[in-house]
């Protein structure tokens, strides 16, 4: 947070998550636009006049965007390069997606408050009172089960739920199995509380379809990791780069793009291992949204047409994370070739939770899994 090539285009589109909505917009005259109303492009009159809207605003507040998550370091510091009129506020990198909420609610009304949203699909299902309607230009690309109809929210980037792990610590798992032995010991960890957390909930929704059950019924995998707890092999520490390194956590259930950053990162530093288990993948993607009391309404509709530009989705690519534009982006010859080629094989059967799921299981999760790890 690999897949097959099509990953969006097929995999994905079997899941009628989200549908495609009609993007109702209207012209406006320049400079007569509310921002905090626009609901796209048009509404500003041309993208030359969202720009000057969103630089006269002068500022961005991010929220929960880590540097070395999927690249969005490259792609902060390629945004403030090109609006060196945007100073941009990057706040709580490490924040759970139920915490970026959170953060709106407490600063509502603030200068400071977040101006843009990146979510997992089980928090952003559960906020959309909090969130703008807008339509990205290029809105029709984005396949339908990965948008909100009404413009709320919209998938960006994704990948497989993996298992990155030390090799000098730990054997390699073949299996969920050979977690709960006695070599894994005070050894594994998943990247947050599956209740607020988008890569944490992905980890109990792979532990599940690993071990027999099904997307409408997430039992299976909360089963699995109240057995882990129970060995005592669990570890309630959030994996860092730092952990990685510390060995803290030598074995690490997290999205396979982070997996991997995690060995680029620590490269000379500790070996660092990634496996997506054979027989069913668990893939999914994060979202985009604007906070609807956006300080910056402007520069918050600018940093999603920035975000969904050829140029940045090829950017969450070089970052090993699939872009939500890809199947577009191959048929228009704008993926970059030599990293979309780069990409490891996927599992052959591939699931991806649907609007519906995703809420069954939070609910879910929120009944029994402070109960099973206590």
């Amino acid at each position: 947070m690999n897949t097959t090539r099509t990953l969006a285009a097929v995999a994905l589109a079997t899941t009628a998550a989200l549908t495609l909505g009609a993007c109702a917009t209207g012209d406006a005259p320049a400079g007569e636009v509310d921002a905090a109303t626009a609901t796209s492009i048009a509404d500003f009159g041309t993208f030359a006049d969202l720009e000057a809207a969103a630089k006269a605003e002068g500022a961005l507040n991010v929220i929960a965007l880590p540097r070395d998550w999927a690249n969005y370091g490259e792609i902060i510091d390629l945004f403030i390069e090109r609006y060196p009129e945007i100073t941009v506020t990057e706040a709580a990198p490490d924040a759970s997606s139920a915490e970026e909420i959170q953060a709106a609610e407490n600063l509502a009304g603030q200068d400071t408050a977040p101006d843009v949203f990146d979510l997992g699909l089980a928090v952003a299902l559960q906020s959309t009172d909090y969130f703008a309607p807008y339509f990205v230009e290029r809105w029709d690309d984005i396949p339908a089960a990965l948008k909100n109809e009404d413009g709320l929210f919209w998938g960006d980037y994704g990948g497989y739920m993996a298992i990155g792990y030390d090799p000098d610590a730990v054997p390699a798992p073949t299996s969920l199995q050979d977690l709960l032995g006695d070599d894994y010991r005070g050894k594994v960890a998943i990247n947050g509380d599956p209740t607020q957390a988008g890569a944490a909930f992905a980890a109990v929704g792979m532990a599940t379809v690993q071990n027999g059950g099904s997307l409408d019924d997430f039992s299976a995998g909360i089963d699995f990791f109240e057995e882990l707890n129970a060995a005592g092999n669990f570890v309630k520490i959030d994996p860092t780069p730092a952990t990685v390194a510390s060995g803290e956590t030598p074995v690490v259930f997290d999205w396979d793009y982070l997996n991997n950053g995690y060995a680029a990162e620590l490269d000379g530093q500790r070996n660092w291992e990634v496996v997506v288990l054979p027989g069913t993948g668990y893939a999914g993607y994060y979202n985009q949204a604007i906070n609807k009391d956006a300080p910056n309404p402007a520069a918050a509709r600018l940093w999603m047409e920035f975000l969904y530009s050829p140029e940045v989705q090829n950017l969450w690519l070089k970052g090993g994370a699939r872009p939500v534009l890809e199947a577009s982006m191959v048929a228009n010859g704008e993926i970059d070739e030599a990293l979309y080629a780069a990409l490891p094989e996927a599992p052959a059967d591939t699931v991806v939770p649907s609007a519906a799921q995703s809420e069954a299981a939070a609910a879910l999760l929120g009944e029994r899994w402070a109960t099973a790890v206590q």
